[in-house]
């Protein structure tokens, strides 16, 4: 009977620890090739908001290029392309991005006007191949989701 006890014991034991394990949260890991493309805003449904996250790299190690635009207010793609191409730098509308796997999105925005940078950081909370959502790091009530263009070749 003893031995049955120390059998019970161990067991619950084992069971106990077993489901502390279950509870932890587990951080997601995401990947780089999931956030790379051309995705708009369904946030703001007034807005014609985009973000492209392309895979070309910065002078920067470890981060890549990144652009954004409104359509709403007449700024296209293009348009960020044709002043790059002019100016021969990264202006306003770009940014440089590092992507975590564990979420953590950095993005560097890059402004024409005396070469400022400024820092944003964002957590990611859902991506998938056709929908993206994230937080500000500093700010949580801030969020945006975005769902991926499918790009005609």
């Amino acid at each position: 009977m003893k031995r049955f006890h120390q059998l019970l014991l161990l067991a619950l034991i084992g069971a106990v620890l077993t489901s502390c394990n279950m509870f932890k949260k587990q951080q997601p890991e995401f990947q780089l090739e999931d956030l790379q493309g051309l995705w708009k805003e369904t946030t703001h449904t007034d807005l014609q908001h985009y973000v492209r996250f392309t895979k070309e790299a910065s002078e920067e190690t470890g981060y890549l290029y990144g652009r954004e635009w409104d359509e709403a207010e007449d700024v296209f793609e293009q348009d960020l392309l044709d002043f790059l191409e002019k100016h021969g730098i990264h202006g306003n509308g770009w940014f440089k991005y590092k992507f975590e796997k564990d979420g953590n999105l950095t993005e560097i925005h890059l402004m024409d006007n005396g070469g400022a940078e400024i820092p944003k950081i964002y957590v990611v909370t859902m991506l998938t191949d056709t929908e993206l959502a994230y937080y500000e790091k500093d700010h949580k009530s801030i969020k945006f989701t975005f769902e991926k263009v499918v790009e005609l070749k």
